[in-house]
């Protein structure tokens, strides 16, 4: 299925370009990624995907790896922008949401709307970062780092300001925990669904990000063990 809309895809864009080329190589490469994971998937599996030939992908990005990291760059810079943005945009003041929640909104928001480029949707960016962690650790880590480090560093620093009763090693642990929460959210697996027998309806963004913010409030403000 595809690369049926792939092939549709190419007849009605028009002659190839270099950005073309190098969004069908990165869609083609996060359906594949995140479906077998890294050793699973060959480069002429990804030419094939794409409708490209294998000196293209050699020559814009020389090896899987690279490939990963340009798919996390690609997808990441939107996200990481928009969050440092509406960080900006926090503040304390009449009729606005408290502080932390404000956070939240801002940190997870982007996460779920942004970073579509390359046709690469949030659900299969999910499930690539869930396997990832899982069988390549080092160099998800070494990736994720470059990717997001710097943006998220400063929302768990903010985080720990607007939660000064809260101790800095539990933030820690409850940031942990968000991510965790974020990642498979986005992922949706459909487990869910699973459990309830369909029932469960989990599409709707702002549903699950006003839901998830108010979760993950509750979370960060409980008392840490022992008290």
């Amino acid at each position: 299925m595809g690369s049926s809309l792939l092939e549709a895809d190419r007849r009605n864009s028009g002659p190839d370009t270099p950005a073309r080329t190098i969004d069908r190589i990165l869609s083609a490469a996060a359906r594949l990624f995140a479906a077998r994971g890294m050793a699973g998937v060959g480069l002429r599996e990804i030419t094939a995907e794409a409708g490209v030939n294998l000196a293209a992908v050699n020559y814009y990005f020389g090896s899987k790896e690279k490939l990963l990291e340009a798919l996390f760059l690609r997808r990441a810079q939107p996200i990481t922008a928009e969050r440092l943005r509406l960080l900006a945009l926090c503040a304390e003041g009449p009729g606005r949401p408290p502080m932390l929640e404000q956070l939240l909104e801002a940190f997870l928001r982007p996460a779920f709307s942004l970073g579509l480029e390359a046709g690469v949707d949030g659900a299969t960016f999910g499930r690539l970062r869930a396997r990832l962690a899982v069988e390549s650790e080092e160099l998800y880590r070494r990736i994720l780092a470059q990717a997001f480090n710097p943006s998220t560093r400063a929302f768990l620093e903010a985080i720990v300001r607007a939660l000064p009763e809260v101790p800095r090693a539990e933030v820690e642990w409850r940031f942990h925990f968000m991510l965790g929460t974020m990642i498979y959210t986005i992922a949706d697996s459909g487990r869910i669904q699973s459990i309830t027998d369909g029932s469960f309806r989990s599409g709707d963004v702002e549903i699950a990000l006003a839901k998830l913010v108010r979760f993950l409030g509750a979370g960060f403000r409980a008392a840490p063990l022992g008290d």
